[in-house]
């Protein structure tokens, strides 16, 4: 179980990058991300590797595994409140256990942000070739979020009163 809730967490880190520009954390092609026990650098391309490992040795629980998190997925599509709620809360917990991994991250977060600020198209060009080595391994999941976006802006040019301009911080975000 706790596995999952680090490869939920993880998704749900990922997602985050891809989506925000200015919440990214890592230089492009770099990786900077911890695991969410306290600090040590995660290795993705090492975890891919022992996670594709212990699905040939045990692919039953590899399948159930996958049909828990899409089935948390498809909950978290019903209540998005409610998932980013229980994100927040894991994130304060992850915080009291480790606070100065927590500072170091608001620090590097910070630092991230006075960067765009200051060259927001180094930070655009940044997240594009972020994003193009991401959709060169990916390219059916960047199809479905290229998807995903064209709806979004559709959806907000019919009704946007019910969407947040960009670059606002969504409500309940600091």
């Amino acid at each position: 179980m706790p596995r999952l809730i680090v490869a939920i967490a993880c998704l749900a880190a990922l997602s985050v990058l891809i989506v925000s520009p200015a919440r990214a954390q890592t230089p492009p092609g770099g990786a900077a991300h911890h695991d969410a026990k306290g600090g040590a650098p995660v290795d993705r391309e090492a975890m891919k590797a022992r996670m594709q490992e212990r699905c040939k040795d045990n692919p039953k629980h590899c399948e159930e595994m996958k049909a828990r998190i899409q089935q948390m997925r498809e909950q978290c599509k019903a209540d998005p409140q409610k998932c980013r709620d229980e994100t927040k809360a894991r994130r304060e917990e992850r915080c009291k256990a480790n606070p100065k991994l927590c500072e170091e991250m608001k620090a590097r977060t910070q630092q991230r942000q006075e960067q765009c600020k200051a060259d927001p198209q180094k930070c655009r060009d940044e997240m594009k070739a972020r994003r193009e080595v991401h959709c060169k391994a990916n390219p059916k999941q960047c199809e479905e979020f290229q998807a995903r976006t064209k709806q979004r802006r559709e959806h907000c040019a019919a009704h946007p009163e019910q969407c947040r301009p960009l670059n606002k911080p969504a409500p309940g975000d600091k």
